[in-house]
C-alpha cells in the first residue's frame, strides 16, 4: 500500500472523466470528487476535464456537475463557502473519441490547465464508456501525446471488461499495447465498500476468528446479494448479460475470495491479489452440464408483487426481447477445494425482484456435538457471523445463552455492531475510496488481470452449459425469494439460508449499538 506522506503529492493531478455526461459520471464520479475534495484529499493543486461528444460550455458543465453533486454527494454544495473555488477546477471538451486529433488538442487544454493549477504531469483517465471503446482511447491517448508528460499516467475501467474470457483477453491485449499492468485499475465497486474492506480487519485482527475460520469449524459459508429493483431503464444491456455475467463474475466471486483467501504475507497490493487469485484457482469447476443442473439454479422474475404493489415480469420490461431465457437469479454450491476449505459448501445467490434489497455474508459455525447435554436437551441453533454489506453496514454475532428465569432454558442472542449507525449519512461512497487509491497509486482493492481471467474461466463453462444444453431459467414471482430450486440447493445439504435485510429472526434476543 501507498505511504501516507505521499497521499498528498500524488492527488495533485489531472483528472479526466471520458463519458461525463453519462449517468455514472452524474451519480457517482462527481460527487466522488467533491467529497474528496471537502475532506481536503485532493488539496489545491488538480483539475477534472469532463470529455464527452456532445457540445458543452464550461459553465454549463459546471452546472452540471452542481446538480448532480446536489442531489446525490453526502456533502452538500453552499454548506462552506468554497463552491466557486472547487467549480473553478473543471472544464470541459466536446471530444470524438475515434479521431486522434481531438486528443491532440485535448494534450494542449491539459498544459495549460497542468501550469496553471502547478500539477506536475499526473494524469488519470477514468473511461466511464462501453468497454469496446476502451482499446481505442488508450491508443489515441498515446498516439495524441497525451502520455508524454513526465508524471505517472493511470487508467481507470468500469465492468464489465469482456463479455467472456476470449473477449476479455482481447481486450486486455489491446490496453496492454499502451499501458502496463500496473498503470491500469479495473474497478469492481464492491471492493471500494467498507464492510467488504473490513473483512480482512475482521479476519486478521482478531485472534478468536482466524484459528476458527476453517472447515473443523466453518459449516457453510452464505453470500446474498438481492435487490428489490428490477433492469429498469438497463434492459438492452442487461437482457445481453443476466445475472451471471452482472453479477456473479465480478461482484461475488470478489467477496468470496475476500472470505476464503489466506493471510497475505504483507499488507501489500500484489500479496492480497496473490491470494485473491489463489482463491479462485482453487474453486472447484463446473466441468459438465449435469454438475451444472446440480450445483446451480438459473431464475428470471414474473409478475409479481412487493409491498403491496405489482410489477410486470422480466419478458414485458422494456428493450427486453419478449422471448429472453436470460437470468434475473443465480444461485449456486461453490467449493474451494484446498487445505483450508475442503467439503464446506459456499452458497451464493443474486437476483432482481427479491424481497429485500440487501448484501450480506453469513458465516454459520458447526454445531456443539448432538451428545452434549445442552444440545440433547434443547433445539440449539448454531453461532452466526454476519457482515453486512449494504446498505446496512456492520456485523452481528449470534451466540446461545441462558434465557432469563429460573430454568436452563437455552435462548440464541445476536450482539450488533452497526457502522452505518455511528457514521449515519456521511458513510464514504465506494467511489470515493477508489478514486482516492487510483490517484495514490494503491491498487489493492482493484481487479488484476490474473484475477479477471480466473473469474471469466470459471464463468464460462456456465454459460456455455446453459446455451448448448438448453438450461432455461425457473421463473419466480417478483417479491418472492427465487425459485423454489434454490431452497432445494441447501437442503440436500442440511442447511437453509438465512434471513437477511433485517429481516429479524423469531426467538432472538438483540443487543445492538445503534440503541446506545
Amino acid at each position: 500500500m501507498t505511504d501516507n506522506k505521499t497521499d498528498n503529492l500524488s492527488a495533485h493531478a489531472v483528472y479526466f472523466i471520458f463519458g461525463a455526461t453519462g449517468d455514472l459520471a452524474r451519480r457517482k464520479l462527481f460527487p466522488a470528487f467533491y467529497s474528496l475534495y471537502r475532506e481536503g484529499k485532493l488539496g489545491k493543486r488538480f483539475a477534472i476535464v469532463g470529455l464527452a461528444r456532445r457540445p458543452r460550455t464550461d459553465l454549463q458543465f459546471r452546472d452540471d456537475v452542481h446538480e448532480s453533486i446536489r442531489e446525490f454527494c453526502r456533502y452538500k454544495p453552499g454548506e462552506k463557502d468554497d463552491w466557486a473555488e472547487f467549480a473553478e477546477h473543471f472544464t470541459y471538451q466536446s471530444l470524438d473519441i475515434r479521431n486522434v486529433d481531438g486528443f491532440r488538442e485535448l494534450k494542449a487544454h491539459t498544459e495549460e490547465l497542468e501550469k496553471k493549477h502547478q500539477i506536475p504531469g499526473n494524469r488519470l483517465f477514468y473511461l466511464a464508456l462501453a468497454p469496446e471503446l476502451f482499446g481505442k482511447v488508450s491508443h489515441n491517448l498515446r498516439e495524441g501525446g497525451m502520455l508524454e508528460s513526465q508524471g505517472w499516467h493511470r487508467l481507470v475501467i468500469e465492468k464489465p471488461f469482456g463479455y467472456d474470457y476470449p473477449s476479455a483477453q482481447r481486450l486486455n491485449e489491446e490496453i496492454s499495447r499502451v499501458f502496463k499492468e500496473e498503470e491500469v485499475f479495473r474497478i469492481d465497486h464492491y471492493l471500494g465498500k467498507e464492510m467488504v474492506q473490513n473483512i480482512e480487519m475482521i479476519r486478521f485482527a482478531n485472534v478468536f476468528f482466524e484459528p476458527l475460520w476453517n472447515n473443523r469449524h466453518i459449516a457453510n459459508v452464505q453470500i446474498t446479494l438481492a435487490e428489490t429493483v428490477g433492469v429498469e431503464e438497463r434492459g438492452a444491456y442487461y437482457d445481453k448479460s443476466g445475472a451471471l455475467r452482472d453479477m456473479v463474475q465480478n461482484h461475488m466471486l470478489q467477496m468470496l475470495t475476500m472470505i476464503a483467501m489466506e493471510p497475505p504475507s504483507r499488507l501489500d497490493a500484489e500479496d492480497i491479489r496473490d491470494e485473491k487469485v489463489k482463491v479462485l484457482r482453487s474453486i472447484r469447476p463446473f466441468h459438465s452440464a449435469d454438475e451444472v443442473r446440480r450445483r446451480i439454479v438459473r431464475g428470471q422474475y414474473a409478475h409479481g408483487s412487493l409491498k403491496g404493489k405489482e410489477f410486470k415480469g422480466y419478458r414485458e420490461e422494456d428493450s427486453v426481447n419478449p422471448e429472453s431465457h436470460t437470468e434475473t437469479f443465480f444461485a449456486a454450491r461453490v467449493f474451494v477445494d484446498n487445505f483450508r476449505w475442503a467439503g464446506v459448501p459456499f452458497y451464493v445467490r443474486t437476483g432482481k425482484r427479491l424481497p429485500v434489497k440487501s448484501t450480506e455474508i453469513v458465516i454459520e459455525f458447526k454445531n456443539v456435538p448432538n451428545n452434549v447435554l445442552f444440545a440433547r436437551a434443547q433445539d440449539l441453533t448454531p453461532n452466526l457471523l454476519v457482515i453486512r454489506v449494504n446498505p446496512m453496514e456492520g456485523i452481528y454475532i449470534k451466540i446461545n445463552a441462558k434465557k432469563p428465569g429460573n430454568d436452563m432454558t437455552i435462548q440464541p442472542v445476536a450482539m450488533e455492531f452497526c457502522q452505518s449507525c455511528q457514521i449515519g449519512i456521511n458513510t464514504p461512497e465506494a467511489y470515493e475510496r477508489l478514486i482516492f487509491d487510483a490517484s495514490r497509486g494503491d491498487s489493492t482493492y482493484f481487479t488484476r488481470w490474473d484475477e479477471l481471467a480466473a473469474a471469466w474461466q470459471l464463468i464460462d463453462p456456465i454459460a456455455h452449459a446453459w446455451k448448448e444444453h438448453g438450461i432455461e431459467p425457473a421463473l419466480y414471482p417478483a417479491g418472492s425469494w427465487g425459485p423454489a430450486q434454490a431452497e432445494k440447493l441447501l437442503h440436500e445439504d442440511g442447511f437453509h439460508w438465512w434471513p437477511v435485510g433485517g429481516q429479524d429472526e423469531d426467538n432472538v434476543i438483540w443487543v445492538r449499538n445503534s440503541e446506545n
